[in-house]
């Protein structure tokens, strides 16, 4: 029942993913959520670390769509300077955000990937498409939203029924 929360991969920062390994794979596109995945919930803009990145991650020839749940005015902000498409108020995991940002990728879901910190809403959405997801430890959890910290409460219930049935293990990928 809870299997489609479990990401092929968890990382602890998006700086751990290995983009050779994903290049040799076939994947050509990253879609990615936004706060507590590449920057904190009340970071603004990119830090240099994570420009240096995504600069490394076009250099491989990657196209990148940040995908949001939050309002047209935080994700513009971010995503303007990097010259990233964007889609903001999603409605993750809804199917039609992730069809919309293939569209944008102009990829199918065999050369796509999801990035994200939430299961319910980045994993559970991507999963549901066919994409190859990974989940990234949560940059700044202390600056998340009402309804981000119900789904980590929901989270850790799911994680402990996963556990309970030997499905996940801390560090385990599927």
């Amino acid at each position: 029942m809870f299997e489609r929360l479990l990401p092929h991969l968890r990382v602890n920062s998006v700086y751990e993913i290995q983009l050779d390994e994903l290049y040799k794979k076939g994947v050509r596109g990253i879609i990615t959520d936004l706060d507590n995945t590449l920057v904190g919930a009340r970071e603004p803009l990119a830090t240099p670390q994570l420009t240096k990145w995504l600069d490394e991650v076009r250099d491989f020839g990657f196209k990148v769509v940040i995908v949001s749940n939050n309002n047209k005015t935080r994700v513009s902000k971010f995503a303007d300077p990097l010259g990233i498409p964007f889609i903001h108020a999603a409605r993750k995991p809804a199917n039609k955000s992730f069809n919309k940002a293939l569209s944008v990728l102009g990829l199918p879901v065999e050369q796509t990937v999801v990035l994200g910190d939430q299961m319910l809403t980045d994993v559970l959405g991507g999963n549901r498409m066919g994409l190859y997801t990974i989940l990234v430890t949560p940059i700044a959890p202390a600056d998340e939203g009402i309804m981000t910290r119900v789904n980590r409460r929901i989270e850790r219930f799911v994680l402990s029924r996963l556990r309970k049935k030997g499905t996940w293990y801390e560090g385990e990928t599927k």
